[in-house]
């Protein structure tokens, strides 16, 4: 695999990553009680950029990491799979 294929995988895998972690253990201002006048109620109380960075790239690192021992290492692929609907390759 081309090292700018396993690139432009990594950043797509990040992103979604992304938007998996940044909801966890995020506390809104009307969770906590303390809305902060003229702000939205649902921003949120304690926002840690580093946290949702360091898990977002330690997940999608373990992710690519994974995809790469399966289909370089261990040659898994869409033809290892069986053809379920005939005349489609």
């Amino acid at each position: 695999m081309n090292w700018i294929t396993l690139l432009a995988l990594y950043f797509l895998i990040w992103w979604t990553v992304l938007f998996i972690v940044l909801p966890i253990g995020m506390r809104s201002q009307s969770d906590d009680d303390h809305v902060v006048l003229g702000t939205d109620p649902s921003a949120p109380t304690r926002f840690r950029p580093l946290w949702i960075w360091s898990w977002t790239t330690g997940i999608s690192l373990l992710v690519i990491g994974a995809y790469y021992v399966v289909t370089e290492i261990l040659g898994v692929g869409l033809n290892s799979f069986p053809n379920f609907l005939p005349g489609i390759r």
